[in-house]
């Protein structure tokens, strides 16, 4: 649902069964899935949507994405999510804001995100400065007013996960899926600790697309000084480059 006073969008759903972890929880990946959905819905009912960019061979292309997690909701609870375009930064990022709601009106996660615009055919990236779009800003309405900084790859991270990006993996734009990558991070922390456990806080920089067949490795380590709070990286073997950069922390559960 479009906003007639406010360039907002909203949509409420009940968390699918299938989209939540042995704990009951929501997960992580399932988040950016249903806000990548919601602000793609925005984007078409205000022109901007796939179809219409993708006519003149351009694509939306996530970038960074910062999430602070107050609770997750749990199966068949009720939610909103609730997205809007916020301002360009640094001449190159479109930024949106994002917020997930209770039933109640309960703020349970807050999240800001930075999108790119791609050229389909030369990979390049193109400057807001040279597009024609039209899009509402709110530079004063912030859900989570925090920067999206660089993050710099761990050092001396540890080995937890080596894959290959197969066909599951891969989108409608020939890279590995934004929400595929949450899945790794996730997994990267042993099925035991998400019990224990649940994030607090994560950022992700995609820094290079990871194609198909692409070998992967991410490797984690824990930040001295920070107590649940870790660095972790995806290098991309075959192409001997950086794939992306993430910073999580992890709070304990109620015994």
């Amino acid at each position: 649902m479009l906003s007639e006073d406010n360039p907002t969008y909203t949509e409420t759903f009940a968390v699918p069964t299938y989209e939540c972890d042995a704990n009951l929880r929501w997960k992580p990946s399932a988040f950016l899935q249903h806000m990548t959905a919601a602000a793609n819905k925005h984007i078409d009912l205000l022109g901007e949507g796939y179809q219409a960019l993708l006519d003149q061979g351009l694509v939306w292309v996530l970038s960074r994405m910062k999430f602070q997690f107050l609770r997750f909701p749990r199966v068949e609870d009720q939610i909103t999510i609730r997205t809007w375009p916020k301002t360009i930064q640094q001449k190159l990022f479109f930024i949106r804001d994002y917020e997930i709601l209770s039933a109640q009106g309960e703020l349970l996660t807050v999240a800001t995100s930075a999108w790119l615009m791609m050229n389909m055919q030369t990979r390049r990236l193109v400057p807001p400065s040279a597009l024609r779009l039209n899009l509402p800003q709110n530079p004063d309405r912030q859900a989570l007013a925090e920067p999206l900084e660089k993050l710099i790859p761990p050092a001396d991270g540890e080995e937890r996960l080596r894959l290959r990006a197969g066909y599951s993996a891969i989108d409608v734009v020939g890279h590995v899926n934004n929400a595929r990558y949450i899945e790794w991070i996730c997994d990267a922390f042993p099925t035991p600790w998400h019990k224990g456990h649940s994030l607090e806080t994560l950022q992700i920089n995609y820094d290079r697309e990871i194609h198909p067949e692409d070998e992967v490795v991410v490797r984690v380590a824990s930040l001295d000084g920070q107590p649940g709070a870790f660095a972790l990286s995806g290098k991309n073997l075959t192409q001997s480059s950086e794939a992306f950069t993430a910073a999580v922390r992890w709070k304990e559960n109620p015994a």
